[in-house]
């Protein structure tokens, strides 16, 4: 009898609803339509957190950015309201708990980055604009909590770190094939292909820094003996379809990215230490600051600019002369330096460079493209942006854990036995280089696009280091954040 109840029960409801739904489809409201999905999503993000988060990842590629010029007001879709979600369960879940794994919070990895969100709390209230910084700090909160502080636990399960991957190279797969059919319609030309990636991706710096990102985990795929026959196969094909991707995005910065990753990999198989790579590259560091005045001169004597042929494009790379791109770059840095320069200890406040900028940009910096309507992008650099916005110590704290990342993934990489996880745990920290290297000329991290990737890759690194650096330990099959 209690199943003929609970028969009756879902089927008079499922009756209703169909009804219901027909008759304000045909007064045109459609929205309710959408009930039963969210049905799903709530009943997921109680008894599966594991399953919602990677629901997050397959929708980011396809995810579109809605935006209200009125009161600034950007979200993805699906994405971001899904993350807000989960963010508002941890936190709950945490008030009732007040448990959470200890090796965790005193990873240094971990440190760093409650560091650093508590300098960006701080200078929120000092804001000039505080409605906009608080915003992007509850946008950074929802991308650390979901892809940092739950998917650490999530990735006990090494089949969640193995899905990570592909839930996010699949759909990407779907906006490549859409980008370069869009693309071949006018006729591969560089100029289209800054925007042929609308709406999935809102340029193609965007687009190039995640094909980039995700490059050398599509590589590792090939030389995974883990995997079958038939998958590094197909990995082969990614690569190949990665490779063209990469090459029509015309993204030099994301071109330079994988030029260094390759370096650091070619160092990591000859088995350099940490310690010797931070030398060297110091000792490069030292060597660029004594000749700099050289150097901006032989850079100021190329004046080659965009073009269709490849071996020009590659050469505008260092054009900053002439080309429009590079330039105007060079202007919101310096406007950015002179921000910092008028406060800089708690700077403007998170998030308010691209309205602050205007009146810091000089005429001689201007370019054909410069405006002061700061509707197009913001410092173009992760690590100048935080300068100006908060201050020394919201620069040094967000460097200190891009330090601490590669720190852990070095160390883990050497640590580890020959196998699946020291291949993946290379190809995400190359990965996640690509991504630092890019930084240095474009910013992404308020976008589900680059954050997803970027924290969660930063959570791969913290569980391989937290929990599978001892490949005997019996590791369970479920996430306990989302019991």
């Amino acid at each position: 009898m209690t199943d003929q109840l609970k028969f009756r029960w879902v089927f008079s409801l499922s009756a209703a609803f169909v009804v219901l739904n027909a008759i304000l489809c045909f007064y045109e409201f459609y929205w309710f339509s959408l009930i039963p999905f969210v049905i799903v999503i709530i009943y997921l993000a109680f008894v599966s957190v594991d399953i919602l988060l990677q629901l997050i990842v397959f929708c980011t590629p396809f995810s579109i950015n809605l935006s209200d010029q009125e009161i600034r007001l950007g979200l993805s879709l699906p994405t971001e309201p899904l993350m807000i979600g989960i963010m508002l369960l941890f936190f709950f879940k945490m008030l009732y708990e007040g448990k959470y794994d200890i090796r965790v919070l005193r990873h240094p990895v971990t440190i760093a980055i409650l560091l650093n969100l508590i300098w960006i709390l701080i200078t929120c209230i000092t804001s000039e604009m505080p409605v906009v910084s608080f915003k992007f700090l509850l946008a950074r909160l929802w991308f650390v909590v979901c892809f940092y502080f739950i998917a650490v636990p999530m990735f006990r399960n090494k089949k969640n770190i193995r899905r990570f991957g592909w839930l996010y190279i699949i759909p990407l797969l779907g906006v490549i094939g859409y980008t370069i059919y869009n693309h071949a319609l006018l006729g591969f030309r560089e100029d289209p292909a800054h925007w042929v990636m609308a709406p999935f991706y809102n340029d193609h710096t965007a687009y190039g820094a995640l094909l980039a990102m995700y490059f050398p985990l599509v590589v590792s795929y090939i030389f995974n003996r883990s995997y079958s026959a038939p998958v590094r196969i197909l990995s082969v094909l990614l690569f190949a379809i990665f490779s063209v991707a990469l090459i029509l995005s015309y993204t030099r910065a994301a071109w330079v990215s994988l030029l260094v990753a390759l370096v650091l990999l070619i160092i990591y198989l000859l088995k350099v230490r940490f310690r010797t790579f931070v030398i060297v590259l110091g000792g490069v560091g030292i060597v660029l600051a004594l000749f700099w005045t050289d150097v901006m001169m032989k850079l100021e004597k190329n004046r080659q600019d965009s073009s269709t042929n490849l071996t020009e494009h590659v050469q505008s790379i260092s054009n900053i002369s002439t080309d429009a791109s590079n330039l105007e770059r060079i202007n919101r840095w310096h406007a950015a330096m002179r921000m910092f320069n008028e406060r800089p200890f708690f700077g403007w406040g998170p998030g308010t460079y691209s309205f602050q900028y205007a009146p810091f940009q000089l005429s001689t910096d201007r370019t054909t493209i410069s405006t002061n309507a700061g509707n197009k992008g913001n410092a173009h650099s992760e690590y100048i942006g935080p300068l100006c916005e908060s201050g020394v110590i919201g620069a040094v704290s967000f460097i200190a854990i891009l330090i601490c990342v590669l720190w852990t993934g070095s160390r883990l990489y050497h640590a580890l036995p020959n196998g699946d996880l020291k291949i993946t745990v290379l190809a995400v920290l190359l990965g996640l280089v690509t991504y630092m290297v890019h930084g240095g000329l474009n910013n992404f991290l308020d976008t589900d696009k680059a954050s997803v990737p970027f924290w969660g890759f930063i959570a791969i690194l913290v569980a391989a280091d937290v929990y599978h650096k001892n490949q005997t330990e019996r590791l369970p099959s479920e996430n306990p954040a989302a019991e």
